[in-house]
């Protein structure tokens, strides 16, 4: 009988939160060189895998989980230089790299959702999800539905530039993308899943 290894259900796995792991620069706010600085004593550990919470540009509303570019890195965290490196510095210590890649919800100040919410013509308008109020007998204007943010309240956040909701699950900074949309799925896959494997992410 022969036993295939299957590294994922065995592995041992440390997580790293940029912001509050090791500070390089004396900034107050962790870093990827700071990562990097600690790679032999985390490879010391036992370690088989780093598990990288979100190190995606993002105005940090939700510690990074509010992506406004799928291909640039935090500045405050370094460079794509500095990922690159990172990346071949776990590789050449037999280790693995995961990153948390949110592909649920970007920023609201992501270029794809201010090109959404700009008017209904817009061709981007269906990449995220909207609706129209609904409206009770005395007239008075109500989200499409029950649904709750896990962020507690209404999980739909009026726009009123447009006179219409906008869904989002998480944080009103966090506007769902519409996955039954071709378009986007394709510039998801194009900027950040393309985008990452040409990079070695």
């Amino acid at each position: 009988m022969t036993v295939t290894y299957t590294w994922w259900k065995d592995a041992t796995v440390y997580q790293v939160w940029p912001a509050s792991y090791k500070d390089s620069n004396g900034d107050g706010v962790g870093d990827i060189p700071g990562i990097l600085s600690t790679l032999d004593y985390i490879k010391s550990l036992g370690i088989d895998v780093i598990w990288l919470s979100p190190m995606y540009d993002s105005p940090q509303d939700d510690m990074g989980y509010d992506i406004s570019d799928y291909e640039n890195v935090y500045p405050k965290y370094g460079t794509l230089e500095d990922m690159d490196k990172l990346i071949s510095e776990v590789h050449s210590r037999g280790m693995k790299l995961i990153l948390d890649l949110v592909i649920n919800h970007t920023s609201s100040e992501h270029k794809w959702f201010k090109e959404s919410r700009s008017s209904k013509s817009n061709p981007k308008r269906d990449w995220y999800i909207w609706k129209p109020p609904k409206y009770d007998a005395e007239g008075n204007r109500h989200p499409p539905n029950n649904w709750g943010s896990y962020f507690s309240g209404s999980a739909w956040k009026y726009d009123e530039a447009t006179d219409e909701y906008y869904l989002h699950l998480f944080a009103e900074s966090q506007p769902d993308l519409n996955w039954e949309n071709e378009e986007t799925r394709n510039a998801i896959y194009d900027s950040a899943l393309s985008f990452s494997v040409q990079e070695g992410y």
